[in-house]
């Protein structure tokens, strides 16, 4: 399949990406995904922390999803419930520390 070039921003940084044409979409929404969960991140105002930091929580908030969808089907209730409060504990770790 051919390829495209595409540039993305992230975190106020440019990444030039060779991609499958037809897969812009794609990658424009995961990049305005992951900008706008940033932003909520960094509205928190944690103390002490840098764009390391925000990034890598960002991440993990991704990783937690990704490992929820792809296991879905494969885990029972409680193990989804158990993702789903891990999330939850994620959250109101961050609200705690922008306190």
């Amino acid at each position: 399949m051919a390829k495209q070039a595409v540039t993305l921003k992230i975190a106020g940084k440019s990444y030039p990406f060779n991609i499958e044409s037809g897969k812009e979409e794609i990658y424009r929404l995961a990049e305005r995904e992951v900008n706008n969960y940033l932003s909520l991140i960094r509205e928190q105002n944690i103390r002490d922390w840098g764009e390391q930091d925000y990034l890598s929580i960002a991440a993990l908030k991704f990783a937690i999803a990704n490992v929820a969808t792809r296991q879905g089907r494969e885990l029972g209730d409680d193990d989804l419930n158990r993702l789903g409060r891990l999330d939850e504990e994620l959250d109101a770790y961050l609200n705690s520390l922008g306190e």
